[in-house]
């Protein structure tokens, strides 16, 4: 196998170093596949060409009933939800006042691009089109970080099929990332203008292509000075949602056909028996009337009466119920909608115990994104160096580790009990770190002064008070 700096060697043609990067090693499923499943309006039940509108033979237009259900959707939710509800946490291990200051600047680099939104997209990416590609660079511009003054400010971009981006990573033998490359299309005065961008560990290529038919042309070409490639990478085999796609459309299928039975026959039918000879009007029978009523004639003796549908309602209802509840089961995704909460009465500690499949799931999807995080951690702190180089040696020396914590119902009021147990029942907070957890005022030190003003009132009171 070529190296890469071999690959993008300057006096190559565009197109060819071009094919050679657009050589995938990882398999994914392609997004104009996994679209049809994540968006009801391209379900089967919306774009059968056999399912569709008709016209009865007195002209009027029957409209056939859709109905979808957003399950994969709904499971890309759930999934994002529990995985970064709770924000992921960097835990620092700064053993110098330098690293301290370096774990401080890297946190607020995290924080103003605005990391824990980031990570929420990458998840939808990750978990529906099965992966996303985040590049980080830096722009010339006066910023402050922690106190510290830069005159590089550091940005990240996410990329991903969804937005209609194509990812090509490129591995060694070892399978370590040796390249990551961009293809995307952006429209300018009405022209589309295709991209390509690589990032290596030594060098940024851009190409451009004036219309599909149009050739490569290289735009720009710079050094890589962080000595990294700028960016990560994360993918999946699957979507979330697997292979439950086939059973939500049957559900979908059930539905939809429930529905035409029932606009056709929610209407009641007024039944007139009798023969032929008979012309009895019976209760002032309405025979224009098609909207309201049905009308039918038997030849019989002479009655008549409404005649009702009656339909196997509760066979469809235990179909559908079971594809929604074994959808959730079989992806190990609690149903938190409130309509399955409220229909099921059950103990506190009952409705943690739900969550517990969804933490095992969060705990076997981790080994994805750690991987990213802290290859994103490598990233910043490249950056960094540059950045900020009189603290090069505590970046580099600076331990950094990443803890994602899967959602769950929290009962402070159990949480505070065990910790003043374990204690002996002693304080276990001060009032300050209490005031502030509490989040009802602005300003926590004013807040305590004003406490203490009021307990120094009290007791000046309790001690003026004559005692008997």
């Amino acid at each position: 196998m070529k190296t890469i700096d071999e690959i993008i060697e300057s006096g190559r043609r565009p197109d060819e170093i071009i094919t050679e990067l657009k050589m995938k090693m990882v398999i994914v499923p392609s997004w104009s596949k996994l679209k049809k499943e994540y968006d009801p309006k391209l379900h089967p039940v919306m774009i059968d060409k056999n399912y569709r509108d008709r016209v009865s033979k007195k002209g009027e237009v029957i409209k056939m009933t859709r109905i979808t259900l957003g399950l994969q959707k709904l499971a890309v939710k759930r999934m994002t939800e529990l995985a970064f509800g709770v924000p992921v946490k960097r835990k620092y291990n700064a053993k110098t006042e330098e690293e301290k200051k370096a774990s401080m600047i890297m946190e607020a680099i995290f924080k103003k691009n605005k990391i824990n939104s980031v990570n929420f997209e990458r998840s939808r990416y990750l978990y529906s089109s099965c992966e996303f590609a985040t590049i980080w660079y830096s722009q010339e511009q006066d910023v402050m970080y922690a106190g510290e003054k830069s005159k590089l400010k550091l940005r990240c971009k996410t990329y991903s099929p969804m937005k209609g981006d194509l990812l090509y990573p490129l591995f060694d033998d070892y399978d370590d990332m040796i390249g990551l490359s961009i293809q995307y299309t952006r429209e300018i005065n009405k022209e589309k203008i295709i991209y390509f961008e690589t990032y290596t560990d030594t060098a940024h290529i851009r190409w451009v292509q004036y219309g599909k038919s149009g050739e490569w042309t290289e735009e720009m070409r710079e050094d890589i000075k962080i000595e990294k490639i700028a960016g990560v990478y994360g993918y999946r085999d699957e979507p979330i949602w697997e292979d439950e796609s086939e059973n939500v459309f049957e559900a979908e299928w059930s539905l939809s056909r429930n529905g035409n039975y029932l606009r056709k026959n929610s209407k009641p039918s007024w039944v007139v028996f009798c023969d032929e000879d008979e012309h009895v009007k019976f209760g002032g029978e309405p025979d224009d009337d098609t909207t309201a009523r049905n009308v039918l004639r038997y030849p019989t003796n002479a009655k008549a009466g409404y005649a009702t549908w009656e339909q196997a309602i509760d066979a469809l209802k235990y179909q559908v119920e079971t594809i929604r509840q074994n959808f959730f089961v079989q992806l190990q995704l609690p149903d938190m909608s409130s309509e399955s909460m409220k229909t099921m009465p059950m103990s506190a500690d009952s409705r943690k115990m739900i969550f517990i499949d969804g933490q095992l799931k969060v705990t076997e999807e981790s080994g994805v994104w750690l991987d990213v995080f802290h290859r994103e951690i490598n990233v910043v702190k490249a950056f960094m160096k540059k950045m900020f180089p009189k603290l090069s040696g505590a970046i580099d020396s600076l331990e950094v580790d990443v803890i994602i914590t899967p959602y769950q119902i929290k009962d402070d009021a159990e949480n505070i009990k065990n910790n003043s147990d374990a204690t002996g029942g002693k304080q276990i907070v001060s009032r300050r770190t209490a005031v502030r957890n509490l989040n009802m005022v602005d300003d926590v030190d004013e807040e305590i002064k004003e406490i203490e003003r009021e307990e120094a009132a009290e007791r000046a009171v309790s001690i003026s008070e004559p005692t008997y």
